[in-house]
């Protein structure tokens, strides 16, 4: 007789039916499930012949490959698209499926599958293929455990992520995996799948066989039996290290950048900040994350209004004037600019926020600002159309115009002659700068203002004309005071002539004088004294 060994137990919880015969066909030991597929009491079956239960054809096959087969003895099916059938004890025949496996004890195992299990039989064992297939090819590692985590399966892409071969690590212990400093992680790993819980996406490190560390992220799952039993676990662990150095690269960067750098979700709470976040707030990041990103400024209702702006109507803000209040008190100007995160799908995962510290450029632009309005000269910007984009008090002061009324309007408005106002466009354009130019500036009361213009371009880095700044000296003064030395200068010049021609007259009496002088001296002398004789000048 067949004698029972410690395969019993193993062969009585095998789905199939088990049929154990010796070499002649005599049957030494059946399972549970071998009785309710042919209905015999084991009693019954055991020490009849094997062709009692499956027709005549098997056993002649049987019978004609019985020398081969035990000089070969490996487990064969007898096809699972070959017609068998099997007689039932009511004596009806049902189709089956028969695979023969050789025993050490010399005799044969003879697993039968029913037709109203076969075509199951067929899928899973096309299913275990395919799956079989897809765990041997995936990118990812794919190793399955006992509820001790002992590894039974080892796919290709753990031989190459973590160096051992199939061999090395089937068997043993998948912890040699974990690294030293995080002891417990894989038994809470283990905890969770045997209370039937799953592990998503938990990165981590795991260790190679060369000892080197490596980025993983692990989905851990239960594995059940039929009864929905817990039996094992199946992990799969994929290579990160690109994806956590490029993170950290990122990161790096982040942690480097002095803009305040923010990750908020859409109810405004911060998520992520970087260092910079924390120095011009003055607050913990452990703190600052959670909190709402609005109440760190001195508008709260303004910066949050921005914020809803970006998700209401999902378009990116930019440059944003808002003030961050440190902890201690202290003020820092910023421009604030906003944009949304997408996920899949469209989906609004976050907001992405950065705040550029102004303060100092601030600071630089009062104080020229303050330069630029104290100055006498009337400055204005004007934009490639003609417009006025700014202007200082000084030209306020020349138009009698307020800045608010001035902006936006056109430049050559403001002058008598406004065709060669806007001729400075295309000096500037051309020569890239117009000096000294002469206008005239009315005021709003009328009065007129002599002015000399120095204008230039400023441009992009394309050299594109973006704009004109133009700076205009009152000069009706100096202009005055150059028309009264010319008239000074014309007055002396009739003065000069006058007195030349009067110096000419007199000159020419004096002249005269003389003559006569010396005419009279002469008739003196030719003229005799009172009773004289005359004098003979010969």
């Amino acid at each position: 007789m067949y004698a029972k060994s410690t395969f019993d137990g193993l062969l009585e919880v095998v789905q199939g039916a088990l049929v154990g015969m010796d070499q002649e066909g005599e049957i030494r030991f059946v399972n549970y499930q071998a009785e309710r597929l042919w209905g015999y009491d084991r009693d019954e079956m055991v020490g009849q012949h094997i062709r009692n239960l499956v027709p005549e054809s098997l056993w002649r096959i049987y019978l004609e490959h019985r020398e081969s087969y035990f000089a070969d003895p490996l487990s064969r099916s007898m096809g699972l698209d070959l017609e068998l059938r099997a007689q039932h004890s009511d004596g009806t025949r049902f189709p089956v499926s028969v695979s023969l496996s050789h025993i050490d004890t010399g005799d044969v195992l003879m697993v039968v599958t029913a037709s109203s299990d076969l075509l199951k039989t067929k899928e899973a064992f096309e299913n275990a293929q395919r799956m079989a297939t897809i765990v041997e090819n995936s990118d990812d590692a794919i190793i399955g455990t006992t509820l001790d985590g002992i590894v039974t399966t080892w796919n290709r892409a753990a031989r190459t992520i973590f160096g051992y071969s199939l061999q090395e690590v089937v068997g043993r212990s998948a912890d040699h995996l974990v690294p030293k400093d995080r002891p417990g992680e894989a038994s809470d790993i283990r905890a969770k799948i045997k209370s039937g819980e799953s592990v998503d996406h938990y990165e981590t490190l795991r260790v190679r066989k060369d000892g080197t560390a490596i980025a993983v992220s692990i989905c851990a799952s239960p594995v059940r039996d039929e009864d929905g039993a817990i039996v094992g676990a199946s992990a799969i662990a994929r290579d990160i290290s690109e994806k956590r150095e490029a993170f950290e690269s990122a990161r790096s960067m982040i942690e480097s950048s002095r803009d305040s750098l923010v990750s908020l979700r859409s109810d405004g709470k911060i998520t992520d900040v970087n260092a910079a976040t924390v120095k011009v707030t003055g607050v913990p990041r452990d703190e600052l994350i959670g909190s709402a990103f609005a109440d760190f400024f001195t508008d709260p209702e303004r910066a949050t209004a921005v914020q809803l702006q970006v998700f209401t109507e999902g378009v990116a803000v930019e440059d944003q004037a808002l003030t961050f209040r440190h902890r201690d008190g202290t003020l820092t100007d910023v421009l604030y600019s906003a944009s949304i995160h997408h996920g899949i799908g469209g989906k609004v995962l976050a907001i992405f926020a950065a705040a550029r510290d102004v303060t100092k450029i601030k600071k630089a632009f009062e104080a020229a600002r303050s330069m630029i309005e104290s100055s006498l000269d009337s400055l204005v910007a004007i934009n490639p159309e003609g417009m006025i984009t700014d202007v200082n008090e000084a030209t306020v002061k020349v138009t009698g115009i307020p800045r608010e009324e001035l902006l936006g309007t056109p430049f050559a408005g403001y002058f008598t002659d406004p065709e060669r106002a806007k001729r400075i466009h295309q000096l500037v354009s051309g020569e890239a700068m117009a000096l000294d130019y002469p206008l005239t500036m009315r005021h709003r009361d009328g009065m007129l203002t002599e002015v000399r213009y120095n204008a230039s371009a400023y441009r992009d880095a394309d050299g594109n004309v973006l704009g004109t700044f133009a700076a205009a000296r009152d000069v009706t003064n100096e202009i005055k005071a150059q028309e009264e030395v010319a008239r000074q200068q014309a007055k002396g010049q009739d003065r000069l002539a006058e007195l030349e021609r009067f110096h000419e007259l007199t000159v020419g009496r004096e002249l005269h004088m003389i003559e006569l002088k010396k005419e009279i001296e002469y008739l003196r002398r030719l003229l005799p004294a009172d009773g004289a004789e005359p004098i003979d000048e010969r």
